[in-house]
């Protein structure tokens, strides 16, 4: 199979040339190759929301947003060239503010241009405040097989405190909808919200709960930098409440026969997001969209990209063939770190292998890390498995940290992740 002719085939087939040159790794093979997709416009933008995400002021740009995804696309073809794609994850912003048609056009164009494994798993991210009835299902016949709609919560007043543009009643009614139509979906919930108690919060997961999700994800409300909360905090629970809360929601989804398989996730058997376990398995994905991220393999590299990021700077370039604003091939010496923040957040761990086959570098980069963490009681060691305890996975912050490369002469160590 040869890629399309186009007037910038040349260049870009050179640019695809000058990743597959020899480098100091040696990647046995390469990981599964996911899409994401940015729609970055929301009806309003939420206090907490650190995403890139811009609201619609009345003039959100479909035809001209899609050409440019399909320029972008277009454009990282060469590196990508011959791999199917796994999964597809349309997220925002709010996605659902586009309308079917145009869903279903992006997608038609995207399987024309990129070979799809047969019953991708191809999400939408959904509010319901953008809900209306039969959208859902006109999404699903769009060829979306997963909603994933940002709930957070189902009471009123926790729902003004934190911003959000729907109330209960659109809630329920978003949810309901997305189990008629929908095999699968995804609900989110967030805890720890501005004078949520223990009580309240079991009021919202048994709301949730009730409707039976295949997929129910678990935010903790934390203040992040640049958003309007950072600069107007509000009163949250303590860390002991918050603490409690999680031990409720660990209990109740348990009993109601949802896994933790990922620190943040819960799931029926065979309603997993693969799009996601992907990521946390250092998957490959391409990141196309206003400020999209992506990581791609290469035989001897690994490179991140991100695009550029406000959405009128992104269209313009993208439709001139320069989707990218930068670009860095992952350094050797900090692979296990980048490796482990995903690896280490699912509760059934790793196999080392796997570690040697994604980053190319081999078990011994990792092992006195892991050693390390089976010491603090932090993991657990089996033959070639590696697995976080329970305790690893509430102090998930300081398992990761074990992994971070010491600073190189002159250069202070960078902040360990957020759990």
């Amino acid at each position: 199979m040869t890629p399309p002719a186009d007037p910038a085939g040349a260049p870009r087939a050179a640019a695809a040339a000058h990743y597959l040159r020899p480098g100091t790794l040696q990647l046995g093979a390469l990981p599964p190759l996911s899409l994401y997709v940015h729609l970055p416009w929301c009806l309003k933008k939420c206090p907490y929301c650190d995403f890139n995400s811009h609201e619609d002021r009345g003039g959100l740009p479909e035809q001209r947003y899609g050409e440019a995804l399909l320029a972008d696309l277009e454009t990282a073809l060469p590196l990508v060239w011959g791999r199917r794609v796994q999964t597809v994850f349309i997220g925002g912003g709010t996605p659902s503010l586009f309308s079917p048609a145009a869903i279903d056009a992006l997608l038609a164009a995207i399987r024309a241009r990129l070979p799809l494994e047969p019953g991708a798993e191809i999400t939408l991210e959904a509010n319901p405040g953008t809900f209306e009835r039969d959208r859902f299902k006109a999404y699903r016949e769009a060829g979306v097989t997963r909603l994933s709609i940002g709930v957070q919560s189902f009471d009123d007043g926790a729902l003004q405190r934190i911003g959000r543009v729907h109330d209960a009643a659109q809630a329920r009614a978003a949810v309901e909808e997305a189990a008629r139509c929908f095999e699968t979906w995804n609900l989110d919930l967030m805890y720890a919200l501005p004078g949520q108690g223990l009580d309240d919060l079991a009021r919202d997961l048994d709301t949730a709960l009730s409707f039976r999700p295949p997929h129910l994800s678990v935010y903790h409300l934390t203040l992040e930098p640049n958003t309007y909360f950072a600069t107007h905090p509000p009163v949250l629970p303590d860390d002991d409440t918050a603490s409690d809360m999680l031990d409720v929601l660990c209990e109740r989804t348990a009993a109601a026969g949802l896994q933790r398989y990922e620190v943040s996730a819960f799931a029926r058997p065979g309603h997993r997001c693969g799009h996601n376990l992907n990521y946390w398995q250092f998957g490959d994905y391409l990141g196309i969209g206003a400020g999209a991220h992506g990581k791609l393999s290469f035989p001897h590299r690994v490179l991140r990209q991100v695009r550029w990021r406000e959405p009128g700077t992104y269209m313009q370039q993208a439709l001139a063939g320069t989707p990218v604003s930068n670009e860095h091939e992952v350094a050797r010496r900090d692979l296990p770190f980048e490796y482990m923040l995903g690896a280490l957040r699912l509760r059934e761990g790793f196999d080392l292998q796997r570690f040697a086959e994604r980053t190319g570098l081999p078990v011994s980069a990792v092992l006195p890390g892991l050693q390390q963490a089976e010491g603090r009681g932090l993991l657990v060691l089996q033959g070639d498995h590696a697995q976080p305890t329970a305790r690893g996975f509430d102090f998930l912050s300081d398992l990761q940290a074990l992994f971070l490369a010491p600073p190189a002469p002159g250069q202070a160590r960078p902040p360990g992740p957020r759990a």
